[in-house]
């Protein structure tokens, strides 16, 4: 045996069947050893459900009471899948299969098909949307592509709810769904659509479930041949079974009771796509006799953050509330959760990434950290607060802000509004740059009012919305701007931002957050009407946003930052609220029964996050007036005021940036940005002092980069020591 089979990367098997349980907690073990009849394992967040499962199945396999070939494990993402199989083969049970729902159906149903139908199994649509389009042509509806997006959801989740076409708007109306068009609309475009795939014979994901259920159903021979070779099932994450994948489920048991499920239903935070936790709670009323085991030990998070999500369910109602765990920390203690109250947006953003860069500073690795918000939208002015901080930095789920297909189509419009001035009549009556940008974005998509409800319509509605905002506070900034230049700005801020993607701090929303933890979490915009998001009407829908900002909270391991801020842009009105999630538990928030006296963690103000000093007005250093715009503050003069800049050495500071930026491996923003290189090759520093006095160049930068910088603006090539008078 080589000493690498030993390593981290390559774990020794283990030895013994006995052995293979080394190492579990008592509730774990006892899963491990329940190998029959049904059992039913809640765990909770961090708890170590997938080494339970896994180690049950390789213990029932080590010890011959379970055959690797006669059982099967579903779970929802193929990551899960492929982890879960990776487990399975270091604990010695590498016959064992491990899928998804859709993966095991498929395999199947090709097998089956032609034994059931006869022929060839029709083609598997990969993407269903341009079938959709057809239909809705068909329908003589028109939808745009966004509405194609949401009416293309509609559809799956009628058709894992079991739903057919006729029955589409009262179902909708029973379950007080939001649809995103006229639910007989829907139902029309939905049922040419079955008709298209009947025509064209091809079949999508929804059908691979749907015919491996109608097959067993209707083939006794072909379920008995099945349930021959599958004798025990496993399913992980069991709340986010859909009613289909449940009927399947029970197609594959039979009359047998050998399953066993793990989940939690305060994780429960995908009913829009037809997932219900009903199955998880419903467990011991449909098997009596089932083993229920709780796994509450939790092994991710710190007592204080645990803490936390305990206070947060505490508050929560209905039925998934009535079965909560209350989880009980196995780490060492750290630090309080952090409360943050910031007077607007930028600010917030701005105090989360020095926040970020301080904890970058103190040794926690930037692919560590997280920032997580609600909606994609909100990634924007952490991109560029990031961005500016010189913090790299990756999204997870979702484009950058400036490469979404809504956003790029905004910019063309707008530069060619810009481009036609005057002669473009969709600006004649917009009397100031907001204005203009309304009436130009109001032909995208644009509206005064958000659309209701969710999916690919709100998502695109917000992107446009974030941007008549960023418009409304450029216009506030430089009195007088035109839309030439708003356009510039957005050209400058996407090319800050188009940096290739590097290991960096994730920005991430909640729900892609899922299953995934980091050492430090920072849950922004914690404000009433983004957590909940508005248009979470009913009692369910709020419980579910609580779920989403517990499953928020818990993937933090050691530090926990939760922030809001009171307005939009600076000098607005303060008139937004924390959201009504935190009351109870943030100190001097008010009392919630016994949750106020649990009461945990440090509340500071936005000034609290920046050890900036106070400070009077930024003046322009040309014409004495009053800077308010970041770019113009770090200049320090007026974009359109003379500029005394020294060509030749920002030149040769852009190249020795470049030279920097490859051997960090990071973008050249992450050295310096382009403002800041302008502001050096205007005020040519000679000293530490003058450098460091200059914006963007913290203490961390000036350190690091600072002998070079005042090298290059004496004429060197670098490497000259600091002078600090």
């Amino acid at each position: 045996m080589t000493a690498a089979t030993h390593s981290t990367l390559f774990p020794q098997v283990p030895e013994t069947a006995d052995a293979v349980l080394d190492g579990l907690d008592p509730e774990q073990r006892e899963v491990a050893l329940a190998l029959t009849g049904p059992v039913c394992v809640l765990a909770g967040a961090g708890t170590g459900k997938t080494r339970a499962i896994t180690h049950r199945i390789a213990y029932g396999v080590r010890s011959g009471r379970l055959q690797p070939a006669s059982v099967l494990a579903v779970t929802f993402t193929n990551r899960a899948a492929g982890e879960m199989r990776g487990r399975l083969r270091q604990l010695g049970a590498g016959g064992v299969q491990a899928r998804t729902f859709h993966s095991a159906a498929l395999r199947q149903l090709q097998f089956f098909w032609p034994k059931a139908v006869g022929g060839d199994l029709p083609r598997l649509l990969e993407r269903k949307i341009q079938l959709v389009a057809d239909a809705a042509a068909r329908c003589r509806v028109r939808l745009d592509r966004n509405e194609l997006r949401d009416v293309t959801g509609e559809i799956e989740w009628a058709k894992v709810t079991q739903t057919v076409p006729a029955d589409y708007p009262a179902v909708v109306a029973k379950a007080h769904r939001d649809a995103p068009r006229d639910p007989a609309e829907i139902s029309q475009i939905y049922a040419m659509y079955e008709q298209l795939k009947r025509d064209r014979s091809v079949i999508d994901f929804e059908d691979v479930l749907l015919l491996t259920v109608g097959i067993l159903q209707d083939r006794h021979d072909i379920a008995d041949q099945i349930r021959n070779q599958y004798q025990h099932f496993v399913v992980d994450e069991y709340q986010d079974v859909s009613p289909l994948q449940q009927r399947l489920l029970d197609l594959w048991l039979g009359d047998r009771d050998n399953l066993c499920v793990v989940g939690d239903a305060s994780q429960t935070i995908y009913s829009f796509t037809g997932a219900t936790p009903d199955h998880l709670l419903n467990f011991r009323t449909r098997h009596p006799g089932a083993t229920v085991v709780k796994l509450v030990r939790d092994y991710r998070s710190t007592p204080q953050v645990v803490h936390l999500a305990n206070g947060l369910l505490s508050q929560a109602r209905g039925r998934a509330a009535e079965h909560r765990l209350e989880l009980i920390s196995q780490r060492d203690p750290g630090p309080d959760p952090v409360y943050t109250e910031y007077a607007d947006e930028p600010t917030e953003a701005e105090g989360t990434a020095r926040r970020i860069r301080d904890l970058i500073a103190a040794g926690v690795p930037a692919g560590e950290i997280a920032v997580l918000y609600r909606i994609n939208a909100q990634s924007e002015v952490y991109e560029q607060a990031l961005a500016d901080a010189g913090v790299p930095y990756q999204l997870r789920g979702a484009e950058r802000f400036f490469e979404r297909q809504e956003v790029r189509e905004a910019g063309i419009a707008l530069r060619g509004a810009a481009r036609a001035g005057g002669n473009d009549s969709l600006l004649d009556d917009a009397e100031d740059l907001p204005a203009q940008v309304r009436a130009v974005l109001s032909t995208k998509g644009w509206t005064s009012q958000p659309p209701s409800g969710s999916g690919a319509v709100r998502d695109r509605w917000e992107s446009l919305a974030a941007l008549v905002r960023l418009a409304e506070d450029f216009a506030r900034a430089r009195s007088g701007a035109t839309l030439s230049d708003l356009v510039a700005e957005l050209d400058e801020r996407a090319a800050a931002q188009h940096a290739p993607t590097v290991q960096g701090v994730t920005l991430a929303s909640l729900h892609s957050a899922k299953g995934l933890e980091w050492d430090a979490v920072f849950l922004v915009g914690l404000t009433e009407g983004m957590m909940p998001i508005t248009y979470a009407k009913t009692d369910e829908q709020v419980e579910e946003e609580r779920r989403l900002l517990y499953v928020g909270v818990t993937r933090a391991r050691l530090h926990l930052t939760l922030s809001w801020a009171l307005s939009r842009s600076p000098g607005g009105r303060a008139s937004r609220r924390p959201s009504r999630f935190l009351k109870g538990l943030r100190p001097g928030s008010g009392s919630l029964g016994t949750v106020a006296s649990g009461a945990s963690g440090s509340f500071e103000r936005g000034a609290a996050s920046g050890r900036r000093k106070p400070r009077g007005p930024v003046l322009c250093r040309v014409c004495g007036a009053t800077l308010t715009e970041a770019g113009a503050m770090k200049l320090m003069r007026c974009e359109d005021c003379p500029s005394d800049m020294d060509e030749a050495l920002y030149e040769r500071l852009r190249d020795w940036r470049a030279d920097q930026a490859r051997e960090l491996g990071q973008p050249a923003y992450c050295v310096f940005t382009d403002k800041t290189l302008m502001a050096i090759a205007e005020r040519v520093p000679a000293t530490g002092g003058e450098l460091s006095s200059i914006s963007g160049v913290g203490a961390r930068k000036l350190d690091r980069f600072g002998a070079d910088v005042l090298a290059i603006c004496a004429g060197e090539d670098g490497g000259a020591g600091l002078d600090e008078s």
